[in-house]
């Protein structure tokens, strides 16, 4: 009997401990992998959301992979106007193939029930409610950069070098000479080269004369024997392209090209169409970038009509948004400048004479969404630093009204329907993921048709925040974020890494989902590290004064400010200030390299990712902005050339450059490691074979394996 009793004590106490640590298991958080963290790892983990959400009129559409509903933007009701299936039936039956999913397709007439599409090389347009196929049109299957006017139905796209519209060659140019595309490298708010009327009977398009162009060689090593790919690439102070544009019409099969005169070391950019399309608008700015045209040319001779509106300032100006005309009005226009010190949006008639302004204070218009013809208001995102909001702005009183969005400590970014009386307002807050509501415009009404899960819910995740340090200034506040292992000990040192970007155009923090923390930043501070980002003065949505403090001498002003960060974590009692990293991309490359060689002392590992070293490598439109010339900023080149410093070098420094980046070129890289063999310095070099400017894909994973293995090496 008392055998039996100890048996059964041993058991129930076996099954106890077995209990208690399936608990104890279960009550675990699961740490997250690289494959986790990375873009093109395995299993990446990312925010869900709506794809391809548009609106049908003032409808709004969401596409999903088995069938497309309709939103009610009144009280959020959803009905499926059709399904996958349904019109695979009718694609299959006429041997037209097979719809994947809804994601692709369009809906561009709110007064037709038919979906456009394209499939295996044909345009397909489809009556979902007739649920028949109403036209095909045959696409060709080596095109790009394809522009579609559904007024017109007209198709333009490239092939190569070459424009096309409705299979039609528009032009037959040699190598050198690029037509339909972007140009000036995408600077300028540039992103396409094809720009159709509002009938779609015209189209605006870019010739760009590259033939002048240095050109520089990348060498595709797949190949048996090293295959040299070379590439137009105008560095600072060099020839540079010349551009003219062009206007096509597609029923005469003729093109006239704008009477601008010599294009020679000017940039033609922000196309837009008169409403009556007579006229066609651009802002003609020089190679200096100080000084810009809005210039009015007539759309059937070319002519040069009129300057209408004309920027200077002693640094840069930089025109990113076409003029957009008033719906109700044909002789009024939105014109967005920077003048006051922030992007604003001011009103003028097309004789050029301003009406008002529109919006005004210190803080900036990031866009202009479009317009409510019933209030004649306009609905714009805009903000400073850490949030962007969605706000009215009525025009005929010339005011801007309070946001329409109820949260306000968040990100925010809209789509306007069709009237303008609703507005798609996707969000994300510090410890809100994604969010889409849709807003009544004139009430402020919202319905929420859409809220995601955490994608680390359940995983271990690091301590977050924010907060402000001075400048070098000693005047500006800057904002920070702080990211640290969540268990961290009483007494403990530990060793930081500070990412950095710091050049123009970019911010690292913001009040998005984790004030934008990168995933790479949680895993380093799940491994025991302390990540901090800093954005310094120079980078964006702190107005003209702010980001132009660094012209002429790009690196310098934003590197002391980066050292004051560094001077804010070693305050704090649980950093050890013997063990500070740093590490960026791009800007952040030179950034981190300039860091690493100026301040030797301060930071013992670095890790760049394709750098600019030496800025007169770097390419004109961008160069030229923020430094000017090598002939005309001598002094201001040299003190940012790295190779000047490069025999300071003290501590570990990783250089990664992708061996195919036609961005920042690898000679930045190259010439670095010569000057620091000549000044006795010993830098170490990876690269990624086949890869531009970033390192995507699964390859992604291998790079911040590779960057974490430095850090953990030598910090």
């Amino acid at each position: 009997m008392k055998t039996k009793n100890l048996i059964k004590k041993t058991f129930l106490s076996l099954l106890a401990l077995q209990l208690l640590g399936t608990t104890q298991m279960m009550g675990q958080t699961k740490e997250l992998t690289l494959e986790d963290l990375m873009p093109g790892g395995s299993t990446y983990r990312y925010v869900d959301n709506l794809y391809n959400l548009q609106w049908w009129g003032d409808l709004c559409i969401k596409p999903a992979i088995d069938k497309l509903t309709e939103i009610n933007p009144k009280n959020g009701k959803e009905t499926v106007l059709t399904t996958t299936d349904k019109v695979n039936s009718v694609l299959e039956s006429q041997k037209l193939g097979k719809l994947t999913s809804m994601y692709s397709v369009k809906l561009p007439w709110k007064n037709r029930t038919e979906i456009v599409f394209a499939l295996h090389n044909k345009q397909i347009v489809f009556d979902f409610k007739k649920n028949k196929v109403i036209s095909t049109t045959d696409l060709n299957k080596e095109r790009n950069n394809e522009d579609i006017n559904y007024n017109s139905n007209n198709i333009a796209y490239t092939i190569g070098n070459n424009l096309y519209v409705n299979n039609d060659a528009v032009t037959n140019e040699p190598e050198g000479i690029v037509c339909g595309q972007s140009v000036h490298r995408n600077e300028f708010g540039i992103s396409k080269g094809t720009f159709w009327s509002p009938s779609g009977k015209l189209l605006a398009l870019y010739r760009m004369d590259e033939t002048m162009v240095g050109q520089y060689p990348l060498v595709d090593t797949e190949a048996r024997e090293g295959k040299v790919q070379m590439i137009r690439y105008p560095m600072a102070g060099m020839a540079s392209h010349k551009v003219t544009i062009g206007i096509y019409n597609p029923e005469t099969k003729q093109t006239i090209y704008l009477k601008a005169g010599d294009p020679t070391d000017r940039y033609f950019t922000n196309i837009s169409w008169a409403p009556d399309e007579k006229s066609i608008y651009l802002i003609e700015l020089n190679r200096d970038q100080n000084h810009s045209k809005l210039c009015r040319y007539n759309a059937l001779t070319g002519e040069l009509e009129k300057v209408l509106i004309e920027e200077t300032n002693p640094k840069y100006v930089e025109p990113l948004h076409p003029i957009v005309f008033l719906p109700w009005d044909s002789n009024q226009f939105i014109y967005q400048s920077q003048r006051s010190g922030f992007n604003h949006l001011y009103l003028y008639n097309t004789n050029g004479k301003l009406l008002g302004q529109l919006t005004k204070g210190n803080w900036l218009v990031q866009d202009l969404l479009g317009f409510n013809n019933k209030t004649k208001s306009a609905i714009i995102e805009g903000g400073v630093a850490l949030n962007t909001n969605l706000y009215i702005v009525n025009i005929p009183n010339m005011k801007c009204s309070k946001a329409l969005n109820k949260i306000t400590e968040a990100v925010h970014s809209g789509l306007l329907s069709e009237s303008g009386q609703y507005l798609v307002d996707r969000y994300s807050a510090p410890k809100t993921p994604l969010k889409i509501d849709i807003l009544d415009v004139t009430t402020s009404k919202s319905t929420q048709i859409f809220k995601s899960e955490d994608p680390y819910q359940g995983y271990k995740m690091p301590n977050i925040s924010i907060g402000t340090i001075k400048a070098a200034d000693g005047v500006t506040d800057l904002y920070y974020r702080i990211v640290k292992p969540k268990d961290m000990q009483p007494g403990k040192k530990y060793p930081a890494i500070v990412y950095v970007y710091g050049g123009p155009h970019a911010q690292m923090i913001n009040n998005s989902w984790l004030n934008d923390t990168r995933g790479w930043d949680i895993y380093m501070a799940n491994k025991g590290y302390i990540v901090f980002t800093l954005d310094n003065r120079g980078s964006e949505n702190r107005g003209f004064d702010f980001e132009s403090v660094t012209f002429r001498h790009l690196g310098i002003e934003e590197g002391k400010d980066q050292v004051k960060g560094v001077e804010f974590l070693k305050s704090l009692p649980y950093i050890d200030g013997s063990r500070i990293g740093v590490h960026g991309w791009s800007f952040g490359g030179h950034m981190t390299t300039g860091l690493m060689l100026r301040y030797p002392d301060l930071f013992k590992v670095g890790v760049a990712g394709g750098p600019v070293i030496d800025w007169k490598y770097y390419e004109v439109m961008y160069g030229e902005r923020y430094m000017d010339t090598p002939q005309t900023n001598p002094e201001g080149y040299k003190e940012c050339n790295l190779k000047n410093y490069a025999g300071n070098l003290k501590g570990h420094l990783l250089i990664i450059h992708d061996d195919h980046d036609d961005t920042c070129v690898p000679q930045h890289s190259i010439t670095f490691l010569k000057a620091c063999i000549n000044a006795g310095t010993y830098p170490d070099f990876f690269t990624y074979p086949g890869h531009k400017h970033n390192v995507i894909g699964k390859d992604r994973v291998h790079l911040y394996e590779k960057i974490t293995r430095y850090f953990v090496d030598y910090l």
